[in-house]
């Protein structure tokens, strides 16, 4: 299709620009807007009418004259070039190199809007992925293809757990090439330098490919730029075969985005101001992940979103928790208590992780030692409630060893490190280290072999240990 060129802008609102006596003007349809000054910026069509055409300026219309600024409509849409050089790479909004490397010179181009997955062509998810964090991994397994989002709050620590989990992510096996698509929507150049500095430091650079859109981007870019990382992802996966992890970040800056390209249009809104068909977008992104039955590469995806005032119940953790596999739940108390990651492993809830954790997953006493330590910790801490209320003589024997349990479970289990890259292997032998607090009697959720097992030996340790001390303390 031809390029068309008009002078028949029609007016401007936001960052929309209405072009009127079009013909043959199709839907996403790229545009080059041409200013007087010369200068040129790009859009796509997002309402086309009988001879009216809606356009989105991704570089907004700030400058724009009606009178003297021409649209040519590109008879294309918006694509990402890929190639196996992507990777290590750093992008903006855009799609366009900010690393000081050259440009992509790619295989092939993809449509940015990807393509949905047939039901029937998906593999169900199956195998685990180490993130290093044991209260994702001993409490809230990963699984490949599966869509877990972190729910956190403004001023939590979300960040710094997504570039955790990005630089020490991997698959147990070893045999597959794993990869990171990281997209970071809205985000300050501070925390930007941030990101950036930290990969390459690390090294987590060069199997990871970066989207940035910073705060200060116009709010259009912000709508691109996890479409781009998941089009990214998708040629990674689906193409070269890989194992790819995408984290999004923070998706409640995308969705106030879409809020205001909304109000933009004069669209009726819906629950608190946002669209209608703000869970249908969520969806057409959160669905792009997945495994293919005959391809050996997946999507993983890890969202991270900060609940506006910690509510649970505002649109964009309600919609994303209908649609994704899960939860991962930061808390505000733990934060406040210096706890790092705060993870709270209580409300948080991996719906897949059965299928990821057993003996040749992770380990045969993952699925019963989760199950133990979740009832402990929450025993642990209804026993601390009561507490407050009555008293602390008003415990039990039994009440106050599931309390010391809950406290070491949040300071040895929860806390660690923002570098510390435990194996699986490590942190369920804390979990059992953990169990040593609690009489063996009120273990019943694990079974007995696993107790003679994995306990027993732990017990028998500790008590060592315990008499080595009391002989230099006594000589």
């Amino acid at each position: 299709m031809l390029p068309k060129e008009y002078r028949t802008i029609n007016s401007l609102s936001g960052p929309l620009m209405m072009v009127e006596k079009v013909a043959d003007v199709r839907y996403d349809e790229l545009v080059e807007i041409e200013l007087s000054t010369g200068e040129k910026r790009r859009g796509r069509v997002l309402e086309v009418t009988s001879d009216m055409a809606l356009v989105q300026v991704f570089e907004g219309t700030t400058g724009i004259d009606v009178k003297t600024t021409k649209a040519t409509f590109l008879g294309k849409v918006l694509t990402l070039p890929v190639s196996r050089d992507i990777l290590g790479r750093a992008f903006n909004g855009r799609g366009d190199p900010i690393d000081g490397g050259v440009s992509i010179l790619p295989e092939k181009r993809l449509d940015v809007n990807g393509y949905p997955m047939n039901p029937y062509s998906r593999d169900y998810p199956s195998e685990f992925i180490q993130t290093g964090i044991s209260t994702i991994d001993g409490m809230n397994p990963l699984v490949r293809g599966q869509k877990l989002p972190v729910f956190s709050g403004s001023g939590m620590p979300h960040n710094n757990i997504a570039a955790q989990i990005a630089r020490q992510s991997t698959v147990l096996s070893g045999q597959e090439t794993f990869a990171v698509v990281f997209a970071a929507m809205g985000i300050t150049f501070e925390e930007a330098s941030f990101f950036m500095e930290d990969f390459r430091r690390t090294g987590a650079i060069e199997r990871t490919v970066m989207f940035l859109n910073l705060a200060d981007d116009p709010a259009i870019e912000r709508i691109m730029t996890p479409r781009l990382a998941l089009t990214c992802a998708e040629y990674l996966a689906f193409d070269l075969d890989m194992h790819v992890l995408v984290i999004l970040t923070d998706m409640t800056n995308y969705c106030e985005a879409l809020r205001e390209i909304s109000a933009a249009r004069k669209e009726v809104p819906g629950r608190r101001g946002y669209p209608g068909y703000l869970y249908t977008d969520l969806a057409t992104m959160y669905e792009r992940a997945g495994r293919l039955k005959g391809k050996s590469g997946s999507i993983t995806q890890i969202p991270i979103l900060s609940m506006p005032e910690d509510d649970k119940t505002h649109p964009i953790p309600d919609l994303t928790g209908y649609i994704t596999e899960g939860q991962i739940i930061l808390s505000r108390s733990l934060h406040r208590k210096g706890i790092y990651p705060p993870v709270d492993v209580l409300p948080s809830l991996s719906r897949l992780k059965d299928k990821g954790i057993g003996a040749d997953k992770t380990r045969e006493d993952h699925a019963d030692l989760l199950n133990q330590l979740f009832a402990a910790y929450a025993r642990g801490k209804e026993a601390k409630e009561l507490a407050t209320i009555l008293g602390e003589g008003a415990l039990t024997e039994e009440d106050k060893a599931f309390a010391a349990f809950s406290d070491a479970f949040e300071d040895r289990y929860v806390r660690q490190g923002e570098y510390e890259n435990r194996s699986i292997e490590e942190t369920l032998d804390l979990g059992w280290e953990l169990l040593t607090l609690i009489p063996t009697r009120e273990l019943k959720r694990v079974r007995d072999a696993y107790i003679e097992k994995y306990l027993k030996p732990k017990i028998k340790q500790d008590n060592e240990g315990k008499a080595e001390e009391a002989v230099v303390q006594n000589a």
